[in-house]
């Protein structure tokens, strides 16, 4: 953990009990002396840092001793067009694409997506608080969703696409917005919708999952 969100970061004092005592103290063993920076939601980019004065048996008393502005972000903006799966296979990934810096998020509603999966922006937001926290990172993932790429493509009509084709990612490849589609992959009509867009593939034989892909592709640009 690099810092912890506290509704009261930025005061002199703060008074931690229940979840936030357990994980401090019972989990990461943190005795008196020790020093844990805070932010807080409402000014994420101030960060605060603590000494823990006094413990007691269900609170410990932190005390402020210095606090600075200090904003952690990706170097470059990554937005990802992904066609819409499962959430659980969403979750399993989505801390991993938050600590490799992708910005946004929009997912899709393409051919093959299967239309009774929606997207839990509320999960995602509480999966990238917590990864947010681990990581260090302070910007905030955003989420949005779009009926199709055909929407999609002409709202961002620079999008790069993953696909299988002869063309390989380079690691100097400087994209702004990537399109990953679903399992099984894109229709015949979205691939012909799609055939004027740059379109690349990775540099291996396997075929891979789209979350996977999602994963590969933004550590390849971003990392």
């Amino acid at each position: 953990m690099i810092y912890l969100f506290h509704a009261d970061a930025g005061k002199e004092q703060l008074r931690i009990k229940g979840e936030d005592f357990k994980y401090l103290i019972k989990v990461r063993r943190h005795s008196v002396g020790d020093r844990i920076a805070f932010r807080n939601k409402e000014e994420i980019e101030k960060l605060y840092n603590y000494e823990l004065s006094e413990l007691a048996p269900r609170e410990a008393l932190f005390t402020l001793q210095s606090s600075e502005i200090s904003e952690v972000s990706a170097k470059q903006k990554l937005h990802i067009g992904w066609c819409v799966i499962d959430n659980k296979s969403i979750e399993k990934v989505l801390a991993s694409l938050n600590e490799i810096g992708v910005a946004k998020i929009t997912f899709i509603y393409c051919d093959r997506s299967q239309k009774n999966f929606k997207p839990d922006f509320k999960r995602f937001e509480r999966i990238i608080e917590a990864s947010n926290q681990q990581c260090g990172r302070t910007e905030r993932m955003e989420f949005c969703t779009h009926k199709s790429i055909e929407a999609f493509v002409r709202e961002y009509p620079e999008t790069k696409v993953f696909d299988f084709c002869d063309k390989t990612l380079e690691c100097e490849s400087d994209f702004e917005t990537v399109l990953i589609g679903c399992e099984g992959g894109f229709s015949p009509k979205e691939k012909a919708f799609l055939q004027n867009q740059e379109v690349f593939r990775l540099a291996t034989p396997m075929v891979l999952r789209s979350e996977s892909a999602a994963v590969a592709v933004a550590s390849k640009i971003l990392l």
